[in-house]
């Protein structure tokens, strides 16, 4: 199966997720509350350490669980982890074989926390270390790079959350997301044209903030393992504090702004960008007055809530890595350097 037919997969993916997780996710919420989690400890690495961005937001907003992104290397290399007492500890990793997550949720278990595995692999060494296993079902993903998995995380993470509140608008605000997605991909003729522009980029920025924090970082990610361009991820916050230095006349700059609390600030970034820095913009949203700055705008589905928007707004930034790698003339199948399964000590 290729690249494309599995970003095309995510339709009903997400739909089936849904449909059969559901009282998973509500089993795992009951326990969480019964064990009176007061944090959660989460360790991942590359697209499912994006879905634990992800995760940082909305369990913290919705949920007010603080939560700590792991250092796995302190429980595999330097085996001195630190004190974990009334968390929650979390693997998110979509084969489960990766030593050093592992490493954490075993250590949690040793130390009687609550333990969850998010993973694709039901009967991996991360699924066998855990107390609790969520399989997000997104069926054999064969592309090196991470696409249907990656959204199947994010799903989890909101059903949890949602689960968590015991909230009927949240579960018919999810029960909208395999139509948005099925919206969504309908951009993919438009998203094969837009990329052309830029088949010589060899470097850009790629921001948002908020709950699109983890979309930065996402579609930075697919840009540098498809298309190996210096794509950097930022939070238009740290930006500002530095980083905005390198744009000049023409400097590509991808960002993530769709309808929320954080509109506004990214707004004001964009039209300082584009009138004071004269980047040209690409543009992911759902608000003509964001896409109105852009030149290369990609339109979201209108209605999407900001928690949400995560799920959706990466599916163009997919689209667009997968369109890109084909007009720089790479192989999307098979990415230089990286593998399907990473094993990280």
């Amino acid at each position: 199966m290729s690249l494309h037919n599995e970003i095309f997969d995510q339709y009903e993916v997400l739909k089936n997720l849904l449909a059969a997780q559901k009282q998973q996710a509500k089993k795992i919420a009951a326990e969480i509350k019964r064990r009176d989690v007061r944090y959660v400890f989460l360790a991942a690495r590359g697209t499912s350490d994006n879905a634990g961005r992800y995760a940082n937001y909305l369990w913290g907003a919705h949920n007010q669980l603080p939560l700590a992104l792991a250092t796995p290397s302190l429980f595999s290399i330097y085996e001195q982890p630190p004190l974990l007492k009334n968390a929650l500890v979390v693997g998110i990793s979509q084969s489960g074989m990766s030593p050093d997550i592992v490493a954490v949720v075993a250590e949690g278990k040793r130390q009687g926390c609550l333990t969850l595995a998010i993973t694709n692999e039901p009967e991996s060494p991360l699924a066998q270390e855990a107390d609790f296993v969520f399989d997000i079902q997104a069926g054999k993903e064969e592309a090196v790079a991470a696409t249907k998995t990656y959204t199947a995380e994010l799903m989890v993470i909101a059903m949890l959350s949602t689960a968590l509140l015991d909230n009927s608008a949240g579960w018919e605000e999810l029960d909208r997301v395999p139509a948005w997605t099925e919206t969504v991909l309908k951009l993919d003729s438009c998203l094969e044209q837009l990329t052309a522009r830029y088949r010589y980029m060899q470097r850009c920025v790629v921001l948002g903030r908020g709950f699109n924090y983890a979309t930065a970082f996402e579609w930075s990610l697919k840009l540098k393992e498809l298309t190996y361009v210096e794509a950097e991820p930022y939070s238009s916050a740290d930006f500002m504090h530095g980083p905005i230095a390198m744009v000049d006349h023409g400097f590509p700059v991808m960002v993530v702004n769709p309808s929320g609390k954080v509109f506004d600030s990214m707004l004001d970034i964009m039209k300082q960008l584009k009138d004071g820095q004269k980047a040209e913009l690409a543009v992911i949203s759902d608000h003509p007055r964001a896409l109105e700055q852009a030149l290369s705008p990609i339109q979201l589905p209108a209605g999407i809530p900001e928690w949400l928007s995560p799920i959706i707004a990466i599916i163009p930034g997919q689209l667009f890595g997968y369109h890109l790698t084909r007009h720089r003339g790479f192989n999307t199948e098979a990415p230089r350097s990286i593998h399907k399964v990473t094993e990280t000590q």
